[in-house]
Protein backbone atom coordinates (compact mmCIF):
# COMPACT_ATOMS: atom_id res chain seq x y z
CA UNK A 1 0.00 0.00 0.00
CA UNK A 2 1.17 3.61 -0.40
CA UNK A 3 2.11 5.65 2.32
CA UNK A 4 1.05 8.46 0.07
CA UNK A 5 -2.74 10.15 -0.10
CA UNK A 6 -3.57 11.58 -2.98
CA UNK A 7 -6.96 14.04 -3.89
CA UNK A 8 -8.26 15.91 -6.37
CA UNK A 9 -8.68 19.13 -5.50
CA UNK A 10 -12.42 20.37 -7.06
CA UNK A 11 -11.95 22.84 -10.09
CA UNK A 12 -8.30 22.61 -10.12
CA UNK A 13 -7.65 19.70 -11.69
CA UNK A 14 -4.87 18.93 -9.21
CA UNK A 15 -4.14 16.27 -6.36
CA UNK A 16 -2.72 16.87 -2.90
CA UNK A 17 -0.13 14.49 -2.49
CA UNK A 18 0.19 14.22 1.97
CA UNK A 19 3.61 11.58 2.77
CA UNK A 20 3.76 10.22 6.07
CA UNK A 21 5.38 12.59 8.42
CA UNK A 22 5.56 15.30 5.89
CA UNK A 23 3.63 18.23 5.15
CA UNK A 24 1.50 18.44 2.11
CA UNK A 25 2.98 19.87 -1.50
CA UNK A 26 0.16 19.65 -4.70
CA UNK A 27 1.24 17.63 -7.38
CA UNK A 28 -0.84 18.16 -10.61
CA UNK A 29 -3.07 14.57 -10.89
CA UNK A 30 -1.87 13.05 -14.06
CA UNK A 31 1.50 13.40 -12.03
CA UNK A 32 0.65 12.17 -8.93
CA UNK A 33 -1.14 8.79 -10.41
CA UNK A 34 2.27 8.35 -11.87
CA UNK A 35 3.86 9.08 -8.51
CA UNK A 36 1.37 7.06 -6.81
CA UNK A 37 1.62 3.84 -9.11
CA UNK A 38 5.62 3.77 -8.08
CA UNK A 39 4.75 4.67 -4.41
CA UNK A 40 2.57 1.21 -4.20
CA UNK A 41 5.64 -0.87 -5.68
CA UNK A 42 8.79 -3.28 -3.92
CA UNK A 43 11.97 -1.74 -5.43
CA UNK A 44 12.63 -4.25 -8.28
CA UNK A 45 9.09 -3.43 -9.79
CA UNK A 46 10.09 0.44 -9.50
CA UNK A 47 12.75 -0.67 -11.95
CA UNK A 48 10.26 -2.77 -13.97
CA UNK A 49 7.90 0.23 -14.24
CA UNK A 50 10.42 2.74 -14.66
CA UNK A 51 11.37 0.37 -17.75
CA UNK A 52 8.01 0.18 -19.37
CA UNK A 53 7.93 3.92 -19.05
CA UNK A 54 11.08 4.12 -21.13
CA UNK A 55 9.28 2.05 -23.87
CA UNK A 56 6.04 4.66 -23.92
CA UNK A 57 7.85 7.64 -24.53
CA UNK A 58 6.20 8.86 -27.79
CA UNK A 59 8.04 9.15 -30.56
CA UNK A 60 9.06 12.61 -32.05
CA UNK A 61 6.91 14.60 -34.30
CA UNK A 62 7.96 14.80 -37.90
CA UNK A 63 9.03 18.47 -37.29
CA UNK A 64 12.12 17.24 -35.09
CA UNK A 65 13.14 14.44 -36.83
CA UNK A 66 15.40 15.68 -38.95
CA UNK A 67 18.11 16.32 -35.94
CA UNK A 68 17.99 17.59 -32.30
CA UNK A 69 19.03 21.39 -33.15
CA UNK A 70 16.05 22.54 -32.73
CA UNK A 71 15.70 20.63 -29.33
CA UNK A 72 17.83 21.49 -25.81
CA UNK A 73 20.12 18.93 -24.65
CA UNK A 74 20.29 18.54 -21.54
CA UNK A 75 23.84 17.90 -20.34
CA UNK A 76 23.46 17.05 -17.11
CA UNK A 77 21.91 13.84 -18.27
CA UNK A 78 24.26 10.77 -18.22
CA UNK A 79 23.21 9.91 -21.47
CA UNK A 80 22.30 12.48 -24.49
CA UNK A 81 19.02 13.82 -23.90
CA UNK A 82 17.05 16.55 -25.82
CA UNK A 83 13.80 18.50 -24.80
CA UNK A 84 11.43 20.98 -26.31
CA UNK A 85 8.66 22.89 -25.04
CA UNK A 86 5.93 24.22 -27.21
CA UNK A 87 3.79 26.48 -25.93
CA UNK A 88 0.00 27.39 -26.36
CA UNK A 89 -0.37 30.76 -25.03
CA UNK A 90 -4.24 30.74 -25.87
CA UNK A 91 -4.68 27.71 -23.28
CA UNK A 92 -2.11 29.16 -21.32
CA UNK A 93 -0.28 25.06 -21.54
CA UNK A 94 2.65 23.79 -22.88
CA UNK A 95 3.78 20.87 -24.51
CA UNK A 96 6.93 18.85 -23.44
CA UNK A 97 8.30 16.35 -26.56
CA UNK A 98 11.82 14.64 -25.39
CA UNK A 99 14.40 12.52 -27.38
CA UNK A 100 16.73 10.03 -25.74
CA UNK A 101 18.60 6.74 -27.55
CA UNK A 102 16.60 3.44 -26.83
CA UNK A 103 19.65 2.16 -25.18
CA UNK A 104 19.59 5.08 -21.79
CA UNK A 105 16.40 3.25 -20.69
CA UNK A 106 17.25 4.93 -17.03
CA UNK A 107 16.76 8.41 -19.02
CA UNK A 108 13.83 7.60 -21.31
CA UNK A 109 11.71 6.31 -18.19
CA UNK A 110 12.17 9.72 -16.24
CA UNK A 111 11.05 11.50 -19.72
CA UNK A 112 7.98 9.13 -20.30
CA UNK A 113 7.06 10.09 -16.98
CA UNK A 114 7.51 13.70 -16.89
CA UNK A 115 5.79 14.02 -20.81
CA UNK A 116 2.70 11.75 -19.10
CA UNK A 117 2.68 13.92 -16.05
CA UNK A 118 2.96 17.81 -17.43
CA UNK A 119 2.61 17.52 -20.80
CA UNK A 120 -0.16 19.14 -21.61
CA UNK A 121 -0.90 21.11 -18.55
CA UNK A 122 -0.52 24.80 -17.62
CA UNK A 123 2.21 26.97 -17.45
CA UNK A 124 1.28 27.51 -13.53
CA UNK A 125 0.88 23.51 -12.77
CA UNK A 126 4.19 22.78 -14.38
CA UNK A 127 5.81 25.55 -12.65
CA UNK A 128 4.46 24.66 -9.24
CA UNK A 129 5.85 21.30 -9.56
CA UNK A 130 7.97 20.23 -5.97
CA UNK A 131 11.69 19.97 -7.20
CA UNK A 132 11.58 16.59 -5.08
CA UNK A 133 9.85 15.04 -7.50
CA UNK A 134 12.62 12.38 -8.25
CA UNK A 135 12.81 11.62 -4.51
CA UNK A 136 8.91 11.29 -4.39
CA UNK A 137 9.07 8.32 -7.45
CA UNK A 138 10.84 6.38 -4.27
CA UNK A 139 13.93 5.39 -6.52
CA UNK A 140 16.53 6.23 -4.10
CA UNK A 141 17.78 2.89 -3.23
CA UNK A 142 17.74 1.53 -6.90
CA UNK A 143 19.09 4.49 -9.13
CA UNK A 144 22.16 6.65 -8.47
CA UNK A 145 22.06 9.93 -6.99
CA UNK A 146 23.92 10.83 -10.32
CA UNK A 147 21.11 9.80 -12.42
CA UNK A 148 18.07 10.68 -10.36
CA UNK A 149 19.96 14.50 -10.86
CA UNK A 150 19.38 13.94 -14.21
CA UNK A 151 15.55 14.38 -13.81
CA UNK A 152 15.51 16.84 -11.43
CA UNK A 153 17.67 18.69 -14.17
CA UNK A 154 15.39 18.19 -16.86
CA UNK A 155 12.30 19.29 -14.75
CA UNK A 156 14.33 22.28 -13.98
CA UNK A 157 15.06 22.99 -17.59
CA UNK A 158 11.43 22.66 -18.05
CA UNK A 159 10.63 25.02 -15.67
CA UNK A 160 13.62 27.68 -16.63
CA UNK A 161 12.12 27.37 -20.59
CA UNK A 162 8.13 28.22 -19.58
CA UNK A 163 9.50 31.28 -17.29
CA UNK A 164 11.53 32.53 -20.27
CA UNK A 165 8.51 32.10 -22.22
CA UNK A 166 7.02 33.58 -19.84
CA UNK A 167 9.37 36.40 -19.05
CA UNK A 168 9.24 37.26 -23.24
CA UNK A 169 5.27 36.77 -23.69
CA UNK A 170 3.37 37.99 -21.09
CA UNK A 171 6.44 39.84 -17.80
CA UNK A 172 3.33 39.98 -15.34
CA UNK A 173 2.93 36.24 -14.94
CA UNK A 174 6.61 35.48 -15.45
CA UNK A 175 6.91 36.06 -11.73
Amino acid sequence: MSDQDAQTAPGTGSAHTAESGSSSTELPAQLAEVVEEFAELEERQKLELLLEFSRELPELPARYTGGYGQMEEVVECQTPLFLTVEYDDDAGTAQLFFAAPPEAPTTRGFAAILHEGLSGLSFEQILAVPEDLSERLGLARAITPLRLRGMTAMLGRIKRNIRAHLAETDPAQAG
